[in-house]
């Protein structure tokens, strides 16, 4: 598997606030396909992480395909989003 990080940075709070069902309807979603194993928010902050998993083939673009799906991205409610490839040293995720 390859993973991939995705750092959230929220826009205008109202917006977020009621795409935010949506949002976790949507990550439940990815998590039963197996292709997120773990998002949230950073604590008192404006940002958020979204750890993915997916085949060794994919790529950035991939996990980015999959992200413009999420409610967030779709109602314009992130101020900024920025997708890395990971590699977990230490990886308890398999």
């Amino acid at each position: 598997m390859k993973y991939f990080v995705a750092t959230y940075t929220y826009g205008e709070q109202s917006l977020v606030d009621a795409t935010r069902p949506a949002h976790r309807e949507f990550i439940s979603s990815q998590l039963s396909l197996g292709r997120i194993v773990g998002s949230g928010p950073y604590a008192g902050g404006d940002q958020a992480l979204i750890i993915l998993q997916l085949p060794e083939t994919a790529t950035e673009s991939d996990a980015a395909t999959i992200l413009d799906e999420d409610p967030y991205t779709v109602a314009g409610a992130l101020s900024a989003r920025e997708i890395r490839e990971w590699n977990p040293v230490m990886n308890i995720f398999s």
